[in-house]
């Protein structure tokens, strides 16, 4: 049996991990920007997080949401403790997909109604109506189209409000990116969370913030929406909510009541996932990684703005994104190959960068030299490529006619 072909694969095999490095299985070792989409937020095999797992193992691995299982409720006291929201509920599931699909669905069963507002580059994941919320139509396929989601311009506040005042009684939700991830490293502008805060209040909807790749401390907040001073009604986290143990989740305000059966999961919140989140926020809180996102992340942002060949760098904390021009399209991949640091990237020509949050100073400063190599070197073959050759046996003053 083959692997079904999803995925264009860089010819890599990775076999060990430490902190903000990764090694092949030639041993060479790679620096990691990427953090597996955004997945490793205290770096990789940190000691802690695999001891708890170790000793949460030596116990019991798994049993279904039919009995009580403890470290769900310290998981959700802990969340509400780290990220401000005390008095919010938590619904444990498995990826971000998942989070965003139940958020959707909650949001329909509180107000009844059935029309989506999200926004023109939005990705919120490949399930059945979280896809129809994406703003891709290659991810969409013929099952999966509906009329009930209205894609609307990303920061256009008047564009917004005219939805609302179309459409005010059958919208059921609002989902947004703090900042959108794989639509290329956009930030929604704190008034526009505002005004997506204050039409949801007026017209009863639902403000779904979507924190899957820009929560758990990345941006510098717990949450990015964070920074527009506003509370949404349901969160959606994944990523690196579990340092890579898939453990996902919703936060929701209390105003929003359960109701049995409406909501489920077979893996969301066993025991191993638990331990693996709970890990993760204690060693965020420990040693202080979102204020090292933040400081770590401004030194980036303010080199890469120093590098004239990159264009609209933008980001919070270390989810950071920049264009590359179409003379440095090979750019990432001559940082894989050549400097061995992986980022990403978001079609046709950004780079992400995801790194863990424990990512350090010293590390920002080699990519930075990499990457200026790196344009050097490409700047120089593409000066050799467009130089004029001289004719030979031409009189001088004829070059390039």
């Amino acid at each position: 049996m083959n692997l079904f072909d999803v995925y264009p694969i860089n010819d890599v095999t990775i076999v060990k991990a430490k902190g903000s490095y990764v090694w092949d299985d030639n041993g060479e070792q790679y620096l990691d920007l990427y953090g597996g989409h955004a997945v490793i937020s205290i770096g990789h095999t940190h000691p802690h997080w695999v001891k708890r797992i170790e000793e949460q193992l030596e116990k019991i691995a798994f049993y279904s949401n039919s009995v009580r299982i403890p470290l769900q409720q310290q998981l959700a006291e802990k969340l509400g403790k780290i990220s401000g929201k005390d008095d919010y509920q938590l619904f444990l599931c498995n990826s971000g997909a998942e989070a965003n699909e139940n958020a959707l669905k909650l949001a329909s069963f509180h107000n009844g109604r059935k029309k989506v507002i999200a926004f023109s580059k939005a990705f919120h994941g490949r399930t059945s109506l979280a896809v129809s919320a994406t703003d891709n139509k290659n991810y969409i396929a013929p099952v999966n189209e509906t009329d009930n989601v209205i894609f609307l311009p990303f920061n256009d506040e008047q564009a917004l409000e005219d939805c609302f005042e179309e459409n005010g009684k059958e919208i059921s939700s609002v989902i947004v990116e703090g900042i959108q991830g794989v639509g290329g490293i956009n930030v929604a502008d704190d008034d526009f969370l505002r005004k997506i805060r204050q039409l949801c209040d007026k017209y009863k909807a639902v403000y779904i913030a979507d924190s899957v790749q820009c929560g758990c401390g990345r941006s510098g907040k717990f949450f990015s929406h964070d920074f527009a001073g506003v509370n949404a009604d349901i969160y959606t986290m994944a990523k690196g909510m579990g340092n890579g143990y898939p453990v996902a989740g919703i936060i929701i305000a209390p105003h929003i009541k359960s109701k049995h059966f409406q909501l489920g999961t077979t893996f969301g919140g066993n025991h191993l996932a638990c331990t693996a989140a709970l890990a993760v926020l204690e060693i965020i809180e420990e040693e202080k990684l979102m204020g090292n996102a933040v400081m770590v992340g401004k030194y980036l942002k303010d080199e890469l703005e120093n590098i004239p060949e990159l264009k609209r760098v933008r980001g919070r904390g270390l989810m950071i994104g920049f264009d590359v021009p179409e003379e440095l399209k090979e750019l990432r991949k001559n940082l894989l190959w050549n400097q061995k640091i992986f980022t990403g990237e978001a079609k046709p020509s950004v780079i992400r960068l995801l790194p863990s949050l424990a990512l350090k100073k010293r590390d920002a400063e080699d990519f930075i030299e990499a990457i200026k190599e790196e344009i050097q070197l490409l700047s120089s073959e593409q000066s050799v490529e467009v130089s004029p050759t001289i004719n030979v046996g031409m009189p001088t003053g004829s070059v390039g006619k």
